[in-house]
């Protein structure tokens, strides 16, 4: 009896100190938070590039431009230009080719960017530079057809695509790309000033975003995502920092958020931080992302194949968080509350059964009939809570809702539902413009039949094949006020590459952070 007693005694005392277990590095397998990604390349603006550096120049066409301030004397640029003709080179966007023996250089690599390239051209043709050069050790420099400003854009995309995430690697890590990577321009400080102004903001909070839904679900849960998020922000003009404990959300009635976390001994969290630029409005625009730190599904339990990749279904909050960061840190003259709702969904004896009827701030009740349909019902508190509480002017969900939307869209687009046309036209034009597409889908008024509960308000699922993701955009809807303008994003096929592009590595993406930034600028 009494060994029963001290084994109960033991387990209710892990259950009890999550946190603690959390920050071991020894005796519970657990690895430490404050562990490195490899160092990556310093970047730097200059009227001169390295001699012994390996030149990479951006290409509009077949033509190599005159490439002030490298040393690349007339033999060797006819070396080059014969290369370029004996390759059928054409500057096209998103081609290359890569040259060694030529000059000084140790390599020379051409990337095309396309006839008169956008600013995100250039910017991929800065992460492609990055992605071909990721093993090569010694210092970059990079010029071409592109001014003061669009160097800053080139720098921007170096920025985005050299990232890496191997902080956990003990055996055969590559060693990092330490030489710095310079870029070459005759006004070079107007470049280096635009990219310390707007860019390079805007790639650590990309950064955030990537790191927090690459870290495992161990190391990452709802009070270390906010310790996160603090410690980035310490210090940052314009930023107020709100964070509701279980206590505080269950004294205000937040019924759903608090329910999903229940089954876990790590408690759940709301975390809203507000940013205000100078002479910007009086409304905010409300960022409200999904943070589920970690979903086994609760006791609808999800398939074992795959379930790993749940760490990661906190990318929308994490991105929320990340636009938030880069719109603070370039000081940019908007008002924006970012709202991440976290909580673990986790299957134990004080799990939610399906069944059970939960309760938003508002009153409102819902009949949770799925358990791995949690997303949403953090939503609908963290949705009514902002509302009353920051009264903003607009509200825009993110979260990796649903594997119905990956079914219709693939990975190309993320799924848009909105209400409002403005809006929707508004985030169509951003994720053009940030290279963050969007691709919209129905809210049709048959599908509130679908969603209607016999003993609550509402059901969190609809039983039987339907159009998924818009039935769960509907049910976040519910929540928000009709007079609102609303839109959800659900970024379930794009949270994740499998293979890396220009400017986003393997693993999780940060899709949403440029997205939500450009927003925040357009109005």
């Amino acid at each position: 009896m009494r060994m029963k007693s001290l084994l109960l005694s033991a387990c209710l005392s892990l259950a009890l100190a999550p946190a603690a277990m959390a920050q071991s590095v020894t005796g519970s397998g657990v690895v430490p938070a404050t562990a490195a990604n490899s160092a990556e390349r310093a970047i730097d603006f200059a009227a001169n590039a390295p001699a012994s550096a390996a030149l990479v120049v951006v290409m509009t066409d077949a033509t190599l431009p005159p490439l002030d301030g490298v040393a690349l004397g007339a033999a060797e640029r006819t070396a080059v230009t014969a290369a370029i003709a004996a390759a059928s080179f054409d500057g096209k966007a998103g081609t290359t080719l890569s040259l060694r023996g030529i000059g000084t250089h140790p390599r020379i690599l051409l990337i095309g960017a396309g006839a008169t390239p956008s600013s995100l051209a250039l910017a991929e043709a800065g992460g492609k530079a990055a992605q071909e050069l990721r093993s090569d050790a010694q210092p970059v420099a990079i010029a071409g057809a592109f001014g003061d400003v669009s160097a800053a854009d080139v720098a921007y995309g170096f920025a985005l695509g050299q990232y890496r995430f191997d902080r956990y690697k003990t055996v055969d890590k590559k060693a990092p790309s330490t030489g710095p990577v310079t870029i070459v321009g005759a006004n070079s400080p107007a470049a280096e000033a635009a990219f310390t102004s707007r860019w390079k903001p805007l790639a650590e909070g990309v950064r955030l975003s990537r790191d927090l839904a690459n870290e495992p679900a161990n190391v990452i849960y709802p009070e270390s995502f906010v310790a996160r998020v603090r410690e980035t922000l310490a210090g940052t003009p314009g930023v107020s920092i709100e964070v509701l404990d279980e206590a505080a959300m269950r004294k205000l009635g937040m019924g759903t958020l608090v329910g999903v976390g229940q089954g876990s001994p790590r408690g759940s969290r709301l975390l809203l931080i507000r940013y205000r630029g100078a002479g910007a409005p009086d409304a905010p625009t409300a960022f409200v992302g999904k943070g589920i730190t970690f979903d086994s599904g609760g006791l609808s339990l999800k398939p074992g194949a795959g379930m790993g990749n749940m760490k990661g279904d906190m990318s929308g909050a994490a991105s929320v968080m990340g636009a938030v960061v880069s719109l603070a840190k370039s000081r940019a003259p908007v008002h924006v509350v970012g709202v991440a709702a976290l909580a673990e969904n986790m299957p134990d004896g004080n799990a939610q059964r399906p069944g059970d009827v939960t309760r938003t701030m508002s009153g409102k009740t819902i009949e949770m009939v799925n358990a791995d349909a949690e997303g949403r019902l953090v939503l609908a508190d963290a949705n009514e809570y902002v509302a009353k509480a920051y009264r903003p002017k607009a509200i825009v969900n993110i979260a990796t809702l649903t594997g119905a939307v990956v079914g219709a869209l693939d990975n190309s687009y993320a799924g848009l539902f909105a209400r409002d046309e403005a809006l929707a036209a508004r985030l169509i034009a951003a994720g053009t413009a940030s290279g963050e597409e969007l691709w919209r889908l129905p809210l049709h008024k048959d599908y509130a039949e679908r969603m209607k509960s016999d003993i609550a308000d509402i059901r969190n699922s609809a039983t039987g094949q339907g159009p998924g993701a818009s039935l769960g955009a509907h049910f976040i809807g519910f929540f928000v006020d009709e007079t609102t303008p609303w839109a959800h994003l659900d970024i379930a096929g794009v949270n994740r590459s499998e293979k890396a592009t220009s400017l986003v590595p393997k693993g999780m993406t940060g899709f949403g952070v440029r997205l939500l930034d450009q927003l925040a600028r357009s109005e």
